[in-house]
């Protein structure tokens, strides 16, 4: 029997309607669980009402950070609707073939996305789009105003469908990852209980809400805790730094961001004599961490925890305990308590042995069941209901996990998954080329960024300038590769696959300065 899946709002309505449940810091705005429950169930009802919003419909979002995201989510589970946070820094044809694929019932965007919001209305047939005006006049809040009181409760299971996040694929194509009742669940229990996260827990988010990382590190564990979440519309390396050194200000207790986060803040002059150690927890992810990072905020008493995951498993896979920050640096730390970790080898056989390389592999209650409309995908990802993350790490004799490399030419650029195989259809557009690839390149500031590898075609001419102006309006700009280097051949193995392992093996012979 399907376990029944539960309204957090409504339970934290009934036994502490007058906590604090989100800040708006954009918009000033702020609700208690109360205000909140009562300001979605009529926006659950006005979806319903006026747009014809049932049970399995997709809803999109194309905002940013808002506490009007969470608002959207939750008025969806109401609903049994299902979210669809779209990546506002896409470009409009690649959020086309997003919007082609998940057919979501209307839109509601930000109005700063008006024009690309109204050319998807166009290009995708929408039946409906509503302006979401943060908080101002807009339709979204008036629909609010007028909507006649709440929604019956739709009887929902853990095996239903809570959000649709697409994610970059291999093959070029995004592919949307099934994100159900039970995952968002269990991740707040993974999560929450590692990070220490309880009604008392005051978590900032700046992550952005249409990524797994914004939505549910440390924000839905949060609002499930019947804890505080503080919405911040866009991440300010000053007033980050504020908030989480004054905790008289939010008394944000909770915090997670990707290393980039961490590096601008450690520029500031004020972070030498900064003091963080009544903070609950640092999280730190979405890219491979520098350990002098991990030692600089330690040694600023800061509670840092590496934290590995991925939008297939909702997110928490591996967590760092704090106490172990210093002792196991560089280490993501041990699996969370319902998952399942194994590492397996290019043969196919688990690794047992400690410091070998693996593939990492998962199961449990957190993970995925698969990916909308693609089955062949599906079917790739699993073996023995084991999904594959393509990543690699090696386990030290005490359990702990080090992430050694990635397993899939996926490099990670502030913070951001790009897959190459998405820019190099991009480049193959130009007439002049003839072989292209793409490889991550160190960067100072972003961790990682793409240079485009070119083989030009016989009589043609192409300029590094060509190839930038050419990606420039057709990628979002963190996937346009920031430099090109030509070359007469790309490496190939006998068999005439592409030998990505050797370009970047020429990057790092050459200290990560070829053709940058």
């Amino acid at each position: 029997m399907a376990v029944k899946a539960f309204d957090w709002l409504a339970g934290h309505a009934h036994r502490a309607p007058a906590k604090r449940a989100l800040v708006d810091l954009h918009s000033g705005r702020n609700w208690n669980y109360a205000e909140l429950n009562r300001r979605v169930g009529r926006l659950a009802s006005f979806l319903r009402n006026s747009h014809g919003v049932q049970q399995g419909d997709r809803v999109a979002v194309l905002c940013h950070n808002s506490s009007d995201v969470f608002g959207i989510q939750f008025a969806c589970v109401k609903l049994g609707a299902v979210f669809l946070p779209l990546n506002w820094r896409l470009t409009v044809s690649e959020l086309e073939f997003i919007v082609r694929d998940a057919t979501p019932l209307l839109l509601i965007y930000d109005n700063e996305f008006a024009a690309e919001a109204a050319e998807l209305a166009a290009l995708c047939d929408l039946k409906a789009i509503v302006d979401q005006g943060g908080g101002g006049d807009s339709a979204f809040e008036r629909g609010i105003a007028e909507a006649e009181g709440e929604v019956p409760a739709v009887e929902l299971t853990h095996d239903d469908l809570h959000t649709l996040m697409y994610t970059s694929g291999t093959t070029g194509l995004p592919k949307g990852a099934l994100i159900t009742h039970g995952m968002t669940l269990w991740n707040a229990i993974n999560v929450g209980t590692l990070a220490r996260v309880a009604k008392d827990s005051v978590n900032l988010g700046v992550l952005p809400t249409f990524h797994t990382g914004g939505l549910n590190m440390y924000a839905n564990p949060a609002l499930h805790a019947g804890g505080t979440v503080v919405v911040m519309r866009h991440y300010d390396p000053a007033a980050v730094f504020d908030l989480l050194t004054k905790p008289e200000a939010e008394g944000v207790t909770h915090f997670l961001g990707a290393p980039t986060h961490f590096q601008f803040m450690q520029q500031l002059p004020q972070f030498e004599s900064a003091d963080f150690s009544h903070l609950q927890s640092i999280g730190i992810g979405a890219a491979p961490c520098p350990v002098a990072l991990l030692e600089a905020w330690s040694d600023r008493g800061a509670p840092m925890q590496q934290i590995y995951g991925m939008t297939e498993t909702g997110p928490t896979l591996l967590v760092l305990d704090p106490e172990k920050a210093v002792e196991k640096v560089g280490s993501t730390g041990l699996p969370a308590l319902h998952t399942e970790v194994r590492l397996v080898g290019e043969d196919g056989n688990e690794v047992t042995e400690p410091d070998l390389v693996g593939e990492i592999w998962v199961r449990g209650p957190n993970v995925t069941k698969g990916y909308w409309n693609r089955p062949e995908a599906t079917e790739a990802s699993f073996e023995d209901g084991w999904l594959k993350t393509g990543d690699a790490a090696r386990r030290d004799a005490e359990g702990y996990y080090y992430i050694v490399d990635r397993w899939k030419d996926m490099y990670i650029s502030g913070g951001e998954n790009v897959y190459p195989a998405e820019i190099e259809n991009v480049l193959y557009q130009l007439p002049e080329v003839a072989e292209a690839a793409v490889i991550g390149v160190p960067d100072e500031n972003w961790g990682e960024v793409g240079q485009a590898i070119i083989v030009v075609k016989d009589g043609e001419t192409l300029s590094e300038r060509d190839v930038i102006e050419h990606c420039d309006g057709k990628l979002a700009r963190y996937r346009q590769p920031k430099s090109v280097r030509f070359v007469d051949e790309l490496p190939r193995n006998a068999s005439g696959k592409l030998l990505k392992r050797v370009l970047r093996d020429e990057i790092s012979a050459a200290g990560g300065t070829v053709g940058v």
